[in-house]
Formats: C-alpha cells, sequence, structure tokens
C-alpha cells in the first residue's frame, strides 16, 4: 500500500490514490456501497460503513464478473476476486474542489450478466488530458442484479446505478469535479442502462447529459417477462426464485443455474432471444418499458442524448446453420413479415449470404430501436445527436461491436486494441471522435461539425477514416424495421 499517494475526503472516509506519469490521478475501488453479501445480497444498495483511515485506492476494487462473457472478448475484461463489488473508479486531472470540471460517468457493457469496469479500454487518461473527470463502476450483474425475485426489490443492479450517481453528486466536487455537469455513458449494456436510467424518476437531476453507445434494451421488457424468466429458472432447476433460496449459493453455483437459464428451448416462449436478465419495468422503480418511455413518453424530454451504434455490430455472427431454421423464419422471429425479409435480403445481399442473420441480429437489437429513439426525440424538438461508427477493421472487415470504443476513449494504444483494430488504426478517426465526446461531456454539444439530428435534416456522423455528415442515411433500416 502506498502512503505517499493524494488523499481525498468523501462523504465516508479519506481515500489514498496515486499520481500518474502524466500527473494525472486515478483513484480505484472506491466503495459506494456496502459488500452485496448475506442479508444484502439481493438488497438495495447501502451506504458503506463509515471509516477514518485512508483507505488505499491504488488497486481496481472487486468485480461483480467472475467469469468473461466468453473466452476470448473483444474488451479485455478482468475479473477481480472480493466481496466489495459495488466500488468506482475514479480518473481526474486535479483534486481542487475550485477545478469544478465537468463529469463522464461510464457504465459497462457485458449483457448485463458479464463486463468489468478494471478493463484498460476504460482509462480516463485522455479524458484527463481534455479535462474531464471520468469515473468508471461496478453493478451487480445476472441474477445477483436483474432476476425478480418474489422476496427482494426487483432491478437491483439499476439500483446499483443510481447508487453510484448518488455518489457521485456527493463526492465528485472533492475529485475535482462539478456535480452538475455530470453526463452518464455506458456501451452494449451500459448504453441500455443510460436508456434505463433515462426512464427511471429516481435517477433524475443525478446527471445532465447521456450518451447510449450501442445501447442494448431487452425488448419486450415487462414485469410479465421477468416473472417468466423466474418460472423458467425454477422449472428448470428446482431452485425457487427467492433471496432465501439462493442468498447462500456460491458463486460458481449461481453461475451453473444462469447456465441453464440461458439455454434454448421451447419453454422459453415469452422471453426475449437476448437478454432475460436485464433491466424491466418493474412499474415502480421503472415505471414503463425504457423504449417506450423514450419514443412515446416524456423520459429524458430535458437531457440532451447522443447515440449511435456500429454498423456491423453482431454481423460476424453467422446463422444456425442448414440444419437449423431457414433465413425467412429467423427474419419473422425479429419481427420482420414475408415482403420485408424478401427486401432485407436483396439490401445486404452484397455482404453475402452467411452474414444476414447477423445483419438482421444488429438492425433489431440496435440500429432500429435507436433509431427510433432518435426519431422520436427529434420529432419533439429534444436535443439529440445520432451516429453511425463505419470504419471497418482490417481484422475483420467489418465495424464490429465494440470497435468504436478505444477510438472514443483516445486509447489506441491500450491492451487488446491490436487484436480488434489491427496495427495501425487511424488516429485522426480516434482524435475526432473523443473530441466530440469530450465537447458533448463539456458543453453538452458534440460541436458545429455535427448539427442537432432533425425531422427535416435527419443529420447523421458517420464516423470513417474521413467522418462526414450524411442526411438520413439510415432510412432503409427504418423502412425495413420501424415502417
Amino acid at each position: 500500500m502506498s502512503t505517499s499517494g493524494p488523499v481525498v475526503p468523501t462523504a465516508r472516509g479519506p481515500v489514498r490514490g496515486e499520481r500518474r506519469a502524466d500527473g494525472s490521478l486515478r483513484f480505484l475501488g472506491i466503495p459506494y456501497a456496502r459488500p452485496p453479501v448475506g442479508d444484502l445480497r439481493f438488497a438495495a444498495p447501502v451506504p458503506p460503513e463509515p471509516w477514518s483511515e485512508p483507505l488505499d485506492a491504488t488497486r481496481y476494487g472487486p468485480t461483480a464478473q467472475r467469469r468473461p462473457f466468453a473466452e476470448v472478448t473483444t474488451i479485455p475484461e478482468p475479473s477481480v476476486p472480493g466481496a466489495g463489488i459495488l466500488n468506482l473508479n475514479v480518473f481526474t486531472p486535479s483534486v481542487a474542489p475550485s477545478a469544478a470540471l465537468p463529469v463522464l460517468v461510464w457504465i459497462h457493457g457485458g449483457g448485463y450478466v458479464a463486463g468489468s469496469a478494471a478493463s484498460p479500454w476504460y482509462d480516463g487518461a485522455a479524458f484527463n488530458r481534455d479535462g474531464v473527470v471520468l469515473v468508471s463502476l461496478g453493478y451487480r450483474l445476472g441474477i445477483e442484479g436483474f432476476l425478480h425475485l418474489e422476496d427482494a426489490p426487483d432491478n437491483r443492479g439499476v439500483r446499483d446505478w443510481v447508487a453510484a450517481l448518488a455518489w457521485v453528486r456527493d463526492n465528485i466536487a472533492a475529485f475535482g469535479g462539478d456535480p452538475a455537469k455530470v453526463t452518464v455513458a455506458g456501451q452494449s449494456a451500459g448504453g441500455g442502462a443510460v436508456q434505463t436510467l433515462l426512464a427511471c424518476p429516481a435517477a433524475r437531476g443525478l446527471f445532465r447529459g447521456a450518451l447510449s453507445v450501442s445501447g442494448a434494451v431487452p425488448r419486450p421488457d415487462g414485469p410479465e417477462v421477468a416473472r417468466a424468466a423466474s418460472r423458467l429458472l425454477t422449472s428448470r432447476t428446482g431452485v425457487p426464485a427467492t433471496a432465501a433460496a439462493l442468498r447462500d449459493l456460491g458463486d460458481d453455483e449461481l453461475l451453473a443455474l444462469q447456465d441453464r437459464l440461458a439455454e434454448p428451448g421451447p419453454d422459453r416462449e415469452g422471453l426475449p432471444p437476448l437478454l432475460a436478465l436485464a433491466p424491466f419495468a418493474d412499474g415502480e422503480l421503472i415505471p414503463r418499458p425504457a423504449l417506450d418511455a423514450l419514443t412515446t413518453g416524456d423520459a429524458g424530454a430535458d437531457v440532451p442524448l447522443m447515440l449511435g451504434f456500429t454498423a456491423h455490430e453482431f454481423t460476424m455472427f453467422p446463422g444456425p446453420g442448414p440444419e437449423g431454421p431457414p433465413l425467412p423464419v429467423l427474419l419473422g422471429g425479429l419481427g420482420l413479415d414475408p415482403a420485408k425479409a424478401d427486401a432485407f435480403a436483396e439490401a445486404y445481399a452484397k455482404d453475402g449470404a452467411e452474414r444476414l442473420f447477423g445483419q438482421a441480429l444488429t438492425d433489431a437489437t440496435f440500429r432500429a430501436p435507436n433509431l427510433a429513439v432518435a426519431d422520436a426525440r427529434a420529432a419533439r424538438g429534444r436535443p439529440t445527436w445520432l451516429y453511425e461508427f463505419a470504419w471497418r477493421s482490417p481484422v475483420v472487415g467489418l465495424a464490429v461491436h465494440c470497435l468504436d470504443l478505444p477510438f472514443a476513449f483516445d486509447l489506441l494504444d491500450a491492451e487488446g486494441v491490436t487484436a480488434a483494430a489491427g496495427e495501425a488504426p487511424p488516429r485522426a478517426l480516434a482524435e475526432a471522435l473523443h473530441r466530440a465526446w469530450v465537447a458533448f461531456v463539456t458543453h453538452q454539444d458534440p460541436g458545429a461539425d455535427w448539427p442537432r439530428y432533425t425531422p427535416e435534416g435527419r443529420a447523421t456522423m458517420i464516423w470513417d477514416a474521413e467522418p462526414r455528415i450524411e442526411a438520413d442515411p439510415l432510412g432503409p433500416v427504418r423502412a425495413l424495421w420501424l415502417g
């Protein structure tokens, strides 16, 4: 443990961080809630016990992830053992309260069942260089975070996000940040978290801007779906979906139950094909499904929103093969009638038949829902900026899921980036994309060269080797999936 690093007071006690070679500072693994163990495992987050001596904040804290999403993941996602998983990290250029710097709060992805705030891809160095404080947070995942239990509060992972944002409000000034200048951001499940928080009254006032990157929100996501997931768990495993039955199970036992829940089968009827364990409209913390609240309600009406996706999020995923359902059946399951299924196959024929299912999954999961949000907000005059990341990695020949993150964080030299983006990803693209993020976090506007998304122009930023604005480039997606 270092005894020479900077010490900063928080509402629960002092923390000792470290100064980096570039002059910035970082404070890692700061608890924002007590370890969720024993009676607290499935409870709402509880503030940590206070402490008096400086807490060592020079190492990443425990992660809720006990195993990665897959054997090899695009983003390096370390799993750190330990019980105190409700912790966050602060990267800052200054700990002077008078600095009053804008703050970016980052929520990691991982399908709501995996992911890690300890990833080197989420380091805040470039944001600190440009005058932004970055906070990254961990939260409960999978069964612990999102399974409906009759004897526990719903959406515990969402409650964790709200608790972390409340910690930022109460403490970030001591780290040089301005609690009135907080932008919440995230990618994939984290992007879905951003949209969920916009629809969550308890989060209102905890952030002034929102940045949803490849946001994934389950559909449908009401209480009936959550109850169906609970029933399925019990019918497949014999274990009651209650906190009392699950509280004392080991991590491996809980993961084994989670695996059973994810298995395909005819008894999954009524559950979404993806994200069965995810935030859902419980009628209390989340009054309405997030997508409905954003497209037909007033959720986030006064919050500037930047959102978008990559061009080929899941396009690399192959279809089920010759023995699986034919493509028209698969497309029907994703919402395309036979005529639109034919039009879809024709529109993407140049990319090869083997990629059609993956592109359909990309459109149905990411591009169409986020386009619907942008269209609905624009129609109501709400400040919105839409983008598509189209730069194709030479490694896979596509603009795939997660590829945009090292560009946005301006961390092209980070571990694992070469494997995803090749030996020489365009630094000018990273500089431009990162600059737009910094401008949005700082001014709630990405800059004069990126106009708002409006019903008249539908200006969309295309992030490519040569970034450009196009007028309604996603019209075909709208016609196929939203028409």
